[in-house]
């Protein structure tokens, strides 16, 4: 599982840069300023599908036990109303005490060093509803499915077969999880972020908790995304 693990990342890495390619081609000084929509949307959407689907697929092959049900198993992902009302609850709590520190993060530094990445490529960027939305949905529910699956599900899983302790499986996903947005400022905040995340985890045995916990972690910083793109805010 955890060459599944391996492949899946090499994948997000190589698509990101396939898909930049060829607007880079017709237009090399695109990667010079910010990046147009509609490559900052394919940037933002292709790359972690397909790793997540090359993550189920090595999954599927590799995982073990019998095949029938082995995706579900090896994820550990199954339908449970107690696991969507703890990923929620943990989500709210990731995020009461996200707020606080990201204040204080700021007001310490001296300066906004706490947005994200992808909040800065569209700062400023005023989208049609469409592109935004797209936006939107890819940020809150598209990215924290994408990611759950690559690091609390098939990362978890081959810790697991290594026989790891849970504790042990949750501190490194955690760690894996927040150097893995290669954003160096961000990284204590992404830490306490994917904490109650990957606790999810820990709690429940089931991804479906972790995947809402971090969409209810989303779904803040997408709604702040919509609103300023279209001009609402």
């Amino acid at each position: 599982m955890i060459a599944v693990f391996v492949v899946a990342s090499v994948v997000l890495l190589l698509v990101a840069a396939l898909v930049l390619a060829p607007f880079a081609f017709t237009d090399p000084d695109v990667l010079d300023g910010p990046l147009p929509t509609l490559p900052l949307l394919a940037l933002l959407i292709v790359p972690l599908s397909l790793a997540a689907l090359t993550a189920i697929a090595g999954t599927a092959l590799v995982g073990t036990g019998p095949k029938a049900g082995r995706m579900r198993r090896e994820l550990s992902l199954r339908w449970d109303p107690q696991a969507v009302k703890k990923g929620v609850t943990l989500g709210f709590g990731g995020l009461v005490l996200a707020i606080p520190a990201a204040l204080a993060w700021t007001a310490w530094s001296g300066g906004d060093r706490t947005g994200s990445a992808v909040g800065e490529e569209f700062t400023d960027r005023l989208l049609s509803p469409g592109p935004a939305l797209v936006a939107f949905a890819a940020l809150w529910l598209l990215a924290p499915l994408a990611e759950e699956v690559l690091f609390r599900g098939v990362l978890w899983r081959a810790l697991e077969h290594w026989r790891w302790n849970r504790w042990l499986i949750f501190t490194a996903t955690t760690a894996l999880f927040a150097v893995a947005h290669l954003e160096l400022l961000r990284t204590p905040l992404l830490l306490l972020l994917s904490t109650p995340i990957g606790l999810a985890r820990v709690v429940t045995g089931n991804l479906l908790a972790c995947v809402v916990a971090h969409q209810v972690n989303n779904f803040l910083p997408a709604t702040a995304l919509l609103l300023t793109t279209t001009g609402v805010w």
